[in-house]
């Protein structure tokens, strides 16, 4: 396995930090905004945007109005995301017309399409800078130089070999992390634009990963989540090839870490190795989201997800024979190109078979530049919602089902906020992902304490600590 990026990588952050200096002249007393769209390797590029602008010397605010930066971390899978960015974009445009000063910052996976950038450059003009997915290191001598200048900067990479992580970062947690262990993918699903926008599969050193995790652990986080486009076929690339589940029996030795969780899994790469990691590693979690996308054969081929409704189901008998108290979630796309009636039925009746404890369902998004948007046979919308809904009726008493078999345990719970809805009640997960809701001191956020389950409702647990 090679290591010759750390030089490179060295240098990078040397250059970087010494722009951070010069920008704290510029950036005391400041203020960014800064808004996230996507996955949560989004959310981690984000954590590593707001530790830089931290380290300029500029504080956070929620108020566009008073910002001096507005950063757009964009997201590209789903069209309702670029439509945000861009009725966004309307607004700050009058903030800007008031404020000459203030710099209008845009990144991301959108930023990695050709179309969008040149959009942007036409109808978007008063945006300052523009960079893409690789090179977020690198921004600290774009702000820099557009502050000196007052030119738009546009710097977008189509590849990276190297990883450059060792960033600064603000966790929005004290208690828990994401970790990003790979970038890009080597898959090309007919719907998906990510490999295009996020590159070819680079793992990261499994040294560099452990690093990072006991550094976060010293800083006080239990649970971590490792991050990438498909961890399954994490260190594919090196040579001699290194296997996920031998970086997640190492993560597990890790002194003080408490809870290990990963997403997202490709059911063609989740080996047999992969399983019995899960199963004999005390600190993964025992939840597992495993993307189906569609339960008909025909529409899984068209998706090009190399594997069939039957190997998936065989699949999943052998995650539950070996892990019986595992807790599985998965993706849904509705609508896809072609897609009949017989088809969704299909997608519910596997939905049934597996009994997901949660479906994250999302309706079909025609992406410029991947061969699903140039199929025939695009659905209506009319027809795509009442499908759409009817997975999601048909999920509730599934969901309902599971949560009823928590009641009567006593579990450990990772308490992580006040709830939204009652001041009185704290809000953590079950390490199967299950959210539960109980009485208990603001204090406690961020310990694993013990919850007796009482009662449920569709979408979460109620207890008692005890």
């Amino acid at each position: 396995m090679s290591h010759v990026a750390d030089a490179p990588q060295t240098r990078e952050l040397d250059i970087q930090k010494e722009y951070i200096e010069k920008i704290k002249q510029y950036g005391a007393g400041k203020l960014y905004n800064l808004n996230t769209y996507g996955c949560q390797m989004n959310d981690r590029d984000s954590e590593k945007i707001a530790g830089m602008l931290g380290e300029m010397g500029y504080s956070e605010t929620q108020n566009k109005e008073d910002a001096d930066i507005i950063i757009f971390n964009t997201c590209c899978v789903r069209e309702n995301a670029e439509n945000r960015l861009y009725g966004n974009l309307g607004k700050v445009k009058v903030l800007k017309e008031r404020n000459k000063n203030l710099k209008v910052i845009l990144c991301g996976c959108m930023m990695q399409q050709d179309i969008v950038v040149d959009k942007i450059k036409q109808s978007y003009n008063f945006v300052d800078i523009i960079f893409g997915t690789f090179n977020i290191y690198r921004m600290p001598g774009l702000i820099f130089t557009a502050l000196e200048t007052g030119d738009q900067l546009v710097d977008i990479w189509k590849e990276h070999e190297e990883i450059i992580e060792d960033l600064p970062s603000r966790r929005v947690f004290k208690f828990k992390a994401g970790v990003n262990i790979m970038y890009g993918c080597n898959n090309r699903c007919s719907f998906c634009i990510v490999p295009f926008v996020r590159g070819r599969e680079r793992s990261r050193p499994m040294s560099d990963i452990i690093e990072e995790i006991k550094n976060l652990v010293s800083d006080g986080v239990k649970e971590v989540m490792l991050l990438g486009q498909n961890v399954n076929s994490y260190g594919n690339t090196f040579r001699p090839r290194v296997s996920f589940a031998s970086l997640l029996h190492e993560i597990n030795k890790i002194e003080g870490l408490e809870r290990i969780r990963f997403m997202t899994s490709h059911p063609k790469d989740l080996s047999d190795e992969l399983i019995e990691a899960i199963a004999t590693c005390d600190k993964v979690c025992k939840q597992l989201h495993l993307p189906v996308q569609s339960g008909s054969n025909d529409i899984l081929k068209k998706m090009r997800r190399i594997y069939t409704r039957e190997q998936y189901l065989e699949l999943v008998k052998k995650i539950k024979a070996r892990i019986p108290d595992i807790l599985l979630t998965t993706d849904i796309i509705v609508g896809f190109p072609t897609e009949t009636d017989e088809d969704n039925e299909d997608t519910i009746s596997l939905m049934k078979e597996v009994e997901y404890s949660n479906a994250y369902t999302f309706i079909y998004s025609k992406r410029e530049g991947t061969p699903a948007a140039i199929m025939e046979d695009q659905i209506p919308e009319n027809i795509i919602k009442e499908r759409f809904n009817k997975i999601l009726d048909m999920m509730k008493p599934i969901t309902l089902k599971i949560n009823r078999k928590q009641i009567g345990k006593t579990v450990k719970v990772l308490v992580e906020t006040v709830s939204k809805n009652d001041k009185n009640l704290l809000t953590g997960r079950l390490d199967n992902g299950l959210l539960v809701h109980f009485k208990g001191c603001e204090s406690l956020i961020g310990e694993i304490v013990n919850v007796h389950i009482d009662d449920c409702k569709t979408f979460y647990l109620m207890g008692t600590q005890t």
